[in-house]
């Protein structure tokens, strides 16, 4: 079995058991406090905002209804058939377009580029849970989706996010309820070391234009009420 097959097989297993609601899912927050603060850094640097706009690792789609809001040609990606079939059933008026769609398959994205052309992308917490074979060819995905013109929003886990969520899975109770599902799938969040991402996107030719840290709101809580929020780094990059 490929890396990237059972990859596939995680996520398929998780959203085939994933509640349809909004919020049921660990990291879908609604859009106000995740996409909304995403676009206002991601916007500045937009050289052609008119060029098709790809949620990458778009899941159930609730932040692709909120970039479809503001944005008229967006397509939702995801390599799971599962995770779209949620997407499209919460989208009923079709305001964004879904495709199922592998980043790291060379072939794919060049297949992709070639029907939408140049596009800007917007990926949130896609590379920290890929394998590490699979980490390179997705951001080389990436870039070939982004062409000459485009830009995209990469957001991900910090190194830091992932030893909170280990700590958080082995309290006394176990992980809480909207975590459980994401180990029990074996899909291993905060993996990717933090030095590695610049050095991913540099070795698939993109230029880091901004950069920074904020962070990342889950829909889980804390025995105490609080938000879990967790660590993450953020960069706007493009061909330069």
């Amino acid at each position: 079995m490929s890396v990237t097959t059972r990859y596939r097989e995680a996520w398929e297993g998780f959203w085939r058991e994933a509640p349809g609601e909004q919020g049921a899912v660990f990291w879908d927050a609604e859009p106000a406090v995740t996409v909304g603060i995403h676009l206002a850094l991601f916007e500045p640097h937009l050289t052609a905002p008119g060029l098709p706009l790809v949620d990458l690792g778009c899941g159930n789609g609730t932040q692709t209804r909120f970039l479809a809001d503001r944005y008229p040609h967006v397509i939702g990606a995801d390599l799971s058939a599962a995770a779209l079939d949620h997407a499209r059933l919460a989208d009923p008026a079709g305001q964004a377009s879904y495709r199922l769609f592998d980043a790291a398959e060379k072939v794919e994205a060049e297949t992709l580029h070639a029907e939408l052309g140049d596009a800007n992308v917007y990926m949130r917490g896609v590379l920290h849970q890929c394998e590490p074979d699979d980490r390179q060819p997705l951001v080389d995905g990436l870039a070939a989706l982004v062409g000459d013109r485009g830009r995209a929003f990469v957001v991900e886990l910090a190194e830091a996010a992932g030893v909170i969520l280990r700590g958080i899975a082995q309290g006394p109770g176990g992980p809480p309820a909207k975590l459980a599902p994401v180990f029990r799938h074996g899909i291993a969040p905060g993996e990717v070391a933090d030095a590695a991402v610049p050095e991913y996107l540099r070795a698939a030719g993109l230029v880091v234009l901004a950069s920074g840290e904020l962070p990342l709101v889950t829909t889980e809580s804390l025995a105490d009420g609080t938000r879990i929020e967790l660590p993450s780094k953020w960069v706007v990059v493009g061909r330069g």
